[in-house]
């Protein structure tokens, strides 16, 4: 059974039709759409600011959502993928977004839709991510264009394989 666990009055809300793993933690003021999937040992900390996503997200195995005291709210868009043990803290991803596994993404950043933030990436607080573009290295930087076989065969199909695979723990 997922911790989840309500904290100052606030619970989390889970949407319809989402997957929680046994060892997720949603602890808060922590809002998601439908159709999302927290996988095991991902941690969603709405204890000091609130977290928002939307619908068909999936936060993968040991990743953690938090943000920052009276500062930085945490607002992630619909049919994101947040990869295995990746940091998002304080920022926003918008829509159709690939955050790969051990990236971070600080404070402020701004992840802008159909943008891919590479696997051990570091976005600096403060960043501003345009619409379509590779993020890598650390600090981060642009490396090129997404192009549409990327976005359809990296953003579109994880965040696809996703919903199939959260099908196969709610038979």
């Amino acid at each position: 059974m997922p911790v989840i666990k309500t904290l100052k009055g606030i619970s989390p809300v889970v949407g319809n039709n989402c997957f929680l793993a046994e060892t997720a933690v949603i602890i808060g003021d922590v809002v998601m759409g439908d159709d999302c999937s927290i996988w095991y040992n991902a941690v969603l900390r709405g204890d000091v600011n609130s977290i928002r996503m939307g619908n068909k997200v999936n936060v993968q195995d040991g990743a953690i959502i938090h943000c920052t005291y009276m500062k930085a709210a945490t607002n992630i868009g619909n049919r994101v993928s947040i990869g295995h043990n990746a940091l998002v803290h304080g920022c926003t991803l918008h829509d159709n977004v690939l955050v790969g596994m051990g990236a971070i993404i600080m404070d402020n950043a701004v992840v802008h839709s159909g943008s891919i933030i590479a696997a051990g990436a570091v976005v600096l607080e403060n960043s501003i991510i345009e619409s379509g573009w590779i993020w890598a290295g650390v600090p981060a930087k642009p490396v090129k264009k997404v192009s549409p076989e990327l976005l359809t065969g990296q953003i579109d199909r994880i965040a696809d394989n996703y919903l199939l695979y959260s099908s196969w723990y709610k038979e």
